[in-house]
């Protein structure tokens, strides 16, 4: 999925965050408390506030709902709540197991998601350590089993070129592990898009493998950058 062109002030090529979609849920308990983790892939601070509310709403009963997001290419936006828990034993435990989410070895760069733990008591107090690591863990083993993708600044390139030939050239830039943005189809031609790395090098060897497998019959025209999903290998 490819979104607008990409901000010039974002120093990050390329993040990771969850795949599209309603969001991932996951629960353990505590002590007979009931820890409901909720992750949403969120693009700004209203879609996160938008989240929570929207769980409030779902889980009214509950007695807690703490959250934490972090958003942006470079996780400059970061805030938690504790939501009526003791300070600092669960939305700045949720943010942490977030931020320390490592989506490759040695490297944390989860980003664009809230989380929302819901709490339902149980009746027997956990203690300040105990909220901790129940908020933390409860964030924490739900991102280890949430769908991720690669958030990629790229290059997207048109090929336009007749209907009948583009289903073919298609499945071969696919085959050849090229990411497609979305097709675009005009009244005389369909117009393929390439999202490639954003370098001289890359391009011209894109430029050269499309020129092949369509037996010149076509080209490949550089556009803007933006922001495109890439499955996780």
């Amino acid at each position: 999925m490819a979104d607008e062109a990409d901000s010039p002030q974002s120093r990050t090529s390329s993040y990771t965050t969850l795949t599209a979609g309603p969001g991932f849920r996951a629960e353990i308990e505590v002590k007979r408390s009931r820890f409901i983790t909720v992750l949403v892939r969120t693009p700004d601070e209203d879609a996160a506030r938008a989240a929570l509310a929207g769980l409030r709403k779902e889980f009214h009963d509950a007695r807690h709902h703490c959250s934490a997001f972090v958003l942006g290419p470079d996780r400059d936006v970061q805030r938690s709540n504790d939501d009526g828990e003791p300070s600092g034993t669960a939305g700045i435990p949720m943010l942490e197991a977030l931020l320390r989410r490592e989506t490759t070895p040695g490297v944390a760069d989860l980003s664009d998601v809230t989380a929302v733990v819901v709490r339902y008591f149980g009746g027997i107090l956990l203690g300040a350590g105990g909220l901790v690591r129940a908020y933390s863990e409860s964030v924490s083993a739900a991102l280890e089993l949430a769908p991720l993708v690669r958030r990629s600044r790229l290059r997207i390139c048109a090929v336009p070129l007749e209907h009948a030939a583009a289903g073919r050239l298609e499945n071969d830039l696919r085959a050849a592990g090229y990411v497609m943005a979305e097709t675009r189809y005009e009244p005389q031609t369909t117009v393929l898009r390439l999202a490639l790395p954003d370098n001289p090098g890359e391009l011209a060897r894109a430029a050269d493998r499309v020129a092949a497998l369509s037996a010149g019959s076509t080209s490949l025209l550089p556009g803007e950058t933006a922001w495109v999903d890439v499955p996780v290998s």
